[in-house]
């Protein structure tokens, strides 16, 4: 959640910077809105106390004078009253405010360009050259279902679309590239955390995901329970209504899960194959930092993740995403983007991102610095998405026959 009072302090200035991000005029509106008739409310309370402060200083007077104070109990009695009410309307405004705040986003850094979409998202670099093929190469669902890897129909007859089941080699090579993932990681000093595949309402209030995207969730009924979209709503909250030692900054953990999304703005995408399915494995980093040192760690985790893709020599691009592509709690964001031969172009496979205080201050997640508590800066990736990595080593390294090599760096985990 953004800082109400700094916000407050400089609307002109943070409103300018939240456009980036593509945010209704209407909805900045109320937000100021509600800042003014906060403001005035405050001012009207303070008005009351002065009054009242400066009514009660007159009783040792009036004794001393022997002057009828019965009218300035009645007066104070009144105003009393007006006071309560008053703070009542204050209590309830800035409940509001806070409330309003949970949907407004994280404001983006600096450097982050300004853009409308997924098109004006800006390349970085390419690392590896995609394979020349002397065959037309074949798309992963094809490749899958070819070879008895993966099961479409039995998928949706056991769930329902979305839903695929990974049979013979490649539930070996899904389950042996969480292993290398994971031990891929700890080698880059990530700890790794074995945590609940189901949290409460507070974490993914903690993280952005409510109630911002509540309808993309799974929500277990009768219960203020949901599957987790991924890892790094439990990570994160480990540590929330925490206050850390600042020498066990940073913390950097690596975490596999299995992932649960409605997908519920993504109708008529990637329908065919295991691009976008309602359950994923993958595994992620976590980090929590001191605010000076998460710009360095943000460049640790994309490094992390570009490299476990050259280890395992698949093509792939890191790009910048701009403002109107940005995340709801990112203030930045470098997605890495793998080279998928048989779709002909690169598709995302990572997304690491920076959330400054954002999901800190929303999990009060605090460090102590000196006699201060300051917030920390929480940050994110995937490292990887594992369904699509698979993917991707099947388009990547499949051969004129139908059949797939597998990376060398896999070889001792099957």
């Amino acid at each position: 959640m953004l800082d109400l009072k700094k916000l407050q302090n400089n609307f002109d200035e943070t409103v300018k910077k939240l456009k980036k991000k593509k945010i209704k005029d209407e909805v900045l509106k109320e937000l100021n809105r509600l800042f003014v008739v906060l403001k005035e409310q405050k001012g009207e309370l303070e008005k009351l106390q002065s009054e009242q402060n400066r009514k009660s200083k007159l009783f040792p007077v009036y004794l001393k004078e022997k002057k009828d104070i019965s009218e300035l109990k009645k007066e104070l009695e009144e105003n009393k009253q007006k006071i309560t009410f008053k703070q009542k309307i204050v209590k309830d405004l800035e409940e509001e405010l806070e409330i309003y705040a949970l949907n407004i986003p994280n404001i983006p850094d600096d450097d982050v360009p300004i853009g409308e979409d997924e098109n004006d998202n800006i390349e970085l670099k390419k690392v590896l050259t995609p394979r020349e093929f002397d065959f037309e190469p074949k798309q992963h669902w094809e490749l899958g279902e070819n070879l008895g890897w993966i099961d479409f129909e039995r998928g949706v007859k056991l769930a329902k679309s979305r839903f695929s089941v990974l049979k013979s080699d490649a539930a070996k090579l899904e389950r042996a590239l969480i292993n290398y993932m994971l031990d891929f990681n700890a080698k880059r000093g990530f700890n790794e955390v074995c945590v609940p595949y189901i949290v409460n309402k507070t974490s993914m209030l903690s993280t952005g995901q409510l109630p911002k995207f509540a309808d993309d969730l799974f929500k277990i009924e009768g219960e203020e329970l949901y599957l987790i979209p991924t890892a790094e709503v439990p990570l994160t909250n480990l540590y929330r209504d925490e206050i850390l030692k600042e020498n066990d900054l940073p913390i950097l953990m690596t975490g596999y899960t299995a992932c649960f999304r409605k997908e519920a703005g993504s109708a008529g995408r990637d329908t065919r194959g295991m691009i976008r399915q309602h359950q994923f494995d993958k595994v992620e980093l976590v980090s929590i930092t001191k605010p000076d040192q998460s710009d360095e760690v943000f460049d640790k985790m994309v490094e992390c993740a570009s490299d476990l893709l050259t280890s395992l020599e698949l093509p792939h691009r890191l790009v910048m995403l701009c403002g109107g592509d940005l995340g709801f709690g990112a203030a930045k964001t470098i997605d890495l983007e793998v080279w998928l031969p048989g779709q002909n172009k690169y598709r995302e496979i990572s997304s690491v991102s920076n959330t400054r205080d954002f999901q800190a201050r929303r999990a009060k997640i605090r460090f102590k610095d000196g006699k201060k508590n300051r917030l920390v800066h929480t940050l994110n990736g995937s490292s990887l998405a594992v369904g699509r990595t698979l993917i991707a080593i099947m388009e990547n390294y499949q051969q004129k026959d139908g059949n797939i090599l597998i990376p060398e760096v896999l070889k001792k985990y099957l």
